[in-house]
């Protein structure tokens, strides 16, 4: 049984990437374009892994990754960010809300799926 990624971004053209990319790599995938559509997705359905973005209108990504943690299925999820934030301050704050790592983009897919396999080999 293939793996579920959650992937949360405002940008459909990063959803679609990362989905093609994962899909390709044996995960099973869903989208969520903003941080609070991702949550109530991430209550439906228990993802084994979330990638998400920081940027995002309505819920950002450390507000989002800070709700997740604070659900009992979620407490030992990886949670890797996908931004194009590289300051350290945003990497303290996320890992502070419970990110597992940071990835920047734009992301080179073989290295995007092997970062992937490490914090949830299927």
């Amino acid at each position: 049984m293939s793996k579920l990624v959650i992937a949360v971004d405002d940008s459909m053209s990063i959803r679609e990437t990362v989905r093609l990319t994962l899909q390709s790599a044996g995960y099973e995938v869903m989208t969520a374009e903003d941080g609070l559509i991702g949550y109530n997705l991430c209550q439906k359905q228990k993802a084994d892994l979330i990638v998400t973005d920081l940027n995002m209108p309505n819920l950002d990504g450390i507000q989002l990754i800070a709700r997740l943690r604070a659900l009992p299925q979620y407490k030992f999820t990886p949670i890797l960010m996908l931004t194009t934030e590289s300051q350290e301050e945003k990497k303290v704050a996320g890992k502070k809300a419970g990110a597992t790592g940071w990835i920047v983009k734009p992301f080179d897919p073989a290295r995007f799926v092997a970062v992937i396999q490490k914090v949830c080999p299927h």
